[in-house]
């Protein structure tokens, strides 16, 4: 909560308010007018962001509307910026093949070191919002970053840049000669069809304890709704078997009554599992957040990658600053580690399931170069089952 109270100061004190940090965990703001008519708190205000507050106090987290509130005030500030490091780190990786070898992984392909250059690259930094909203609510913030000169997925260079960006002060405004170095931006369009994909593998993993714990809070509770009209249905049953041999206008007065009792019992059951689907429903949203381009001094390799007689040239960034390498290229697929299968026909850098055998003809092909059918026996993905 420290970085939440951090922010919050600075936000308050952007606008004018006086913030004093109160132990533990807390702030005391003499806010102005505007802030007041927007975050809905008196002149003086005292705020608590931990679970260690005793005594009265606005409490503050990432759950309600507050994060909407604040970014009311900023007005949209802040959703853009740039930076420069202008420290440079080690120059060069210890063992460069070895590093190599870590990072990039061809089974069925083989890669030659051609050269390393020392320049310039711009990476994006997207940060999005999430909500997920069934019978409880659970919000959270991703991030996810790109290399916009080599168009490569920085992986846990991410991490690293954001620690960095928090503990770091070598950071300034980005000069001609960063500009310049770093190149022209990779292709927009090919960068959203990156983005869409990865962002909603990271949504998964992320909103996977909240689906598990949700979905036993609906089995118990289809559990305790079926016991409930299963034991009303069992007694009704019992005494419509009861009158199977009985006869009379009595008897049979009772057989409809048993009948439509079960009948009624059974469509109650059925509205009750229907009320439980609807309230456990999952509706989640994604909102764009901030984007941050920050110009870095990189190692650019140039490697060449073999398969057969053919041969392509990729490239790849180490990173000095975060004494990491970025994710090679990918094609087709998540590319979440280094592992790439290359095809045959064009080269193309792909997941493994990317190669994979058509599940219809049983023959393999590259989803680079036919992303829509398979080339052997012309099924779409859909029908073979891909």
């Amino acid at each position: 909560m420290a970085t939440l109270r951090d922010f919050v100061t600075e936000v308050l004190e952007s606008r004018g308010a006086i913030v004093e940090p109160v132990e533990p965990e807390g702030l005391e703001v003499l806010a102005p007018p505007e802030v007041r008519s927007i975050l809905g708190w008196p002149e003086l205000a005292r705020l608590a962001f931990g679970t260690e507050w005793q005594g009265e106090a606005i409490r503050i987290g990432l759950e309600g509307d507050w994060l909407d509130r604040f970014d009311t005030l900023l007005d949209g500030q802040g959703r853009w910026a740039e930076r420069q490091l202008t420290s440079r780190g080690p120059q060069a990786p210890a063992s460069l093949e070895r590093m190599i070898d870590q990072a990039l992984e061809l089974p069925n392909a083989v890669w030659r070191f051609q050269r390393m250059t020392a320049t310039w690259t711009r990476c994006l930094l997207l940060t999005f919002r999430y909500t997920a909203l069934s019978d409880e609510k659970r919000e959270g913030l991703l991030w996810l970053g790109f290399n916009l000169g080599t168009g490569n997925a920085l992986g846990e260079v991410t991490a690293r840049l954001r620690a960095l960006m928090n503990e770091s002060g070598n950071w300034e405004a980005p000069d001609e000669e960063a500009r310049q170095a770093a190149g022209t931006a990779w292709d927009p369009g090919l960068l959203d069809s990156r983005i869409g994909p990865l962002l909603e593998h990271r949504v998964r993993l992320e909103l996977e304890p909240f689906l598990r714990a949700m979905r036993r809070r609906l089995d118990r509770d289809q559990m305790r709704v079926h016991a409930y009209h299963d034991e009303l249905r069992s007694a009704s049953l019992k005494r419509l078997a009861s009158l199977a041999g009985a006869a009379g206008e009595k008897a049979e007065a009772n057989r409809r009554r048993e009948t439509q009792r079960i009948a009624a019992v059974e469509r109650e059951y059925r509205a009750k599992l229907e009320d439980l689907r609807n309230n456990y429903a999952l509706r989640v949203t994604l909102d764009w957040v901030q984007a941050l381009q920050l110009f870095l001094p990189v190692q650019r390799l140039d490697i060449l990658i073999r398969r057969r007689k053919q041969e392509r040239l990729i490239r790849l960034d180490w990173h000095p600053c975060a004494r990491l390498p970025e994710l090679p290229p990918c094609d087709w697929g998540l590319g979440l580690d280094g592992q790439r299968l290359v095809c045959d026909e064009k080269l193309h850098l792909t997941d493994p399931a990317g190669q994979a055998p058509c599940p219809s003809c049983g023959k393999a092909w590259c989803r680079a170069c036919a992303p829509v059918s398979c080339p052997h026996c012309s099924r779409s993905r859909g029908e073979a089952g891909d």
